[in-house]
């Protein structure tokens, strides 16, 4: 058998696993809140720590790469996902079960960063060309049934298969990964420690305070240290980017107009999605009253168009790649800013859908917009931090939206007073959309006028 058969194998098994873990925890949380006696607090690290390390070890696992190969880093993101997903499906104590959760989006992050590199070095042309569709399918079927196969999990078996599964699909990833090919690049390279550390401390410290000033109190000591922490680490950052030959990040691109317009539009699309992919399901199940199999199923009615609209919105950016961006996203906005009308009867379908079809529209379509309106020879470091930029988005979001929830439910997600909080979150995402598509829209304008000039 050719071995390079076996690349894609092994990649696309690590990397469908990493956005079921994400959808699953959403759908296992109340479940496992209860059986760990999980505070709300606790209940949000044990998603928002996930997202978090993915974040921030992302584009910092592609620069360790290339000092210490692509292989090597790949097989170690597996392997430290397998290891945190294990002891998240045996964890008997919250802070346990959040420490493997950051173990486990730590080595996603350095999976993710790597696997895409494999791939592109195991294959060329036509080849290509179909394994990254595959993979983009994948990714996406990952993503949209996530949910739905996650809430038959916790009915049949319990909230621990949800961390379980995505292990055994590690494992088997792990086993076909003496068949990849060694990465180029082993001892080359310099990695910007300083840059990936400030980086990661400043997103670090902004979340936490997301999630505990409002347990806390925005005057808490504790809060006010972190909150000079993000400013100092923010500014230090700016300033070891713009000296470095081989930033993690290159801040320049942020003069491009149009990569920058592309990159707020992606960010508000994951700002809107990821809070109700994550919470959505724990106010079906403990508000509405559905079991979690139930829940998963409504949950397709916002996750499936993802799976099912690329390739229109393919042919829409052909046509028009602003209009089809900006509209996306007031889609979406539109969409979330009418699950206002949310209650205990029911989630009502057409809003789900249309936040659905906004993302589903731009899946994959706004990521190729955006590197391709960079540099060819910048294409790499512009995905990194076009990545990057939609992640630690999504993580902020998630973080400030359960941080309100919670404090607006007095700490009790159920019966009305989750009702009431929920609504006041989607408007607040509704407008935070409706704000980001405007921004976009005259930021590609921008390009579009410097393009023709």
């Amino acid at each position: 058998m050719d071995r390079r058969a076996l690349v894609p194998a092994a990649v696309l098994l690590s990397l469908s696993s990493f956005p079921l873990t994400i959808t699953g925890a959403s759908v296992a949380l109340p479940d496992l809140t209860g059986d760990l006696n999980a505070s709300p607090t606790g209940a949000q690290w044990v998603v928002t720590g996930y997202n978090l390390c993915f974040a921030a070890f992302l584009a910092f696992g592609g620069s360790l790469a290339d000092r210490l190969g692509t292989r090597r880093l790949h097989v170690a993101g597996v392997a430290a996902f397998l290891v945190g997903s294990a002891l998240c499906s045996l964890a008997g104590d919250v802070g346990v079960l959040v420490a493997a959760r950051l173990l486990a989006g730590t080595g996603a992050a350095v999976a993710t960063a790597t696997g895409q590199s494999l791939l592109a070095a195991a294959f060329d042309g036509a080849a290509r060309t179909r394994v990254f569709g595959a993979l983009g399918t994948a990714l996406g079927a990952g993503l949209a049934f996530g949910p739905t196969i996650s809430g038959f999990l916790v009915d049949a078996v319990g909230w621990r298969a949800v961390f379980g599964v995505p292990a055994a699909l590690a494992a088997l990833a792990l086993l076909l990964c003496p068949a990849l090919p060694v990465g180029a690049g082993v001892g080359r390279g310099e990695v910007d420690r300083l840059g990936g550390a400030l980086f990661t401390v400043g997103l670090g410290g902004l979340i936490w305070v997301s999630v505990e000033a409002p347990a806390l109190g925005a005057t808490h000591p504790a809060v006010l240290a972190a909150a000079v922490g993000v400013v100092v680490s923010a500014a230090w950052f700016v300033r070891v980017e713009r000296r470095r030959s081989a930033p993690v990040f290159d801040l320049a691109l942020l003069r491009d107009r149009s990569f920058l317009g592309y990159s707020l539009a992606a960010a508000a699309m994951m700002g809107l999605l990821v809070p109700l992919l994550v919470y959505l399901p724990s106010y079906l199940i403990d508000v509405v009253g559905l079991d979690p199999a139930r829940a998963g199923l409504w949950m397709l009615v916002l996750t499936v168009p993802s799976v099912l609209l690329p390739g229109a919105g393919a042919a829409l950016a052909r046509r028009s790649p602003r209009l089809l961006v900006t509209g996306a996203v007031l889609v979406a906005s539109a969409g979330a800013v009418s699950l206002v009308a949310i209650g205990p009867a029911g989630p009502p379908w057409l809003p789900l859908l249309l936040v659905g079809a906004g993302v589903g529209l731009t899946t994959g379509v706004v990521d190729g917009l955006a590197v391709s309106s960079a540099p060819a020879d910048r294409a790499g470091t512009a995905a990194g931090l076009f990545n990057t930029a939609r992640l630690a988005t999504e993580t902020v979001a998630l973080a400030t939206a359960g941080s309100v929830l919670t404090s607006l439910s007095g700490g009790h997600l159920a019966g009305d007073g989750f009702t009431g909080a929920l609504r006041v979150v989607v408007v607040a995402l509704g407008c935070c959309g409706v704000a980001a598509a405007v921004g976009a829209n005259a930021l590609l304008r921008r390009g579009e006028a410097a393009a023709r000039r």
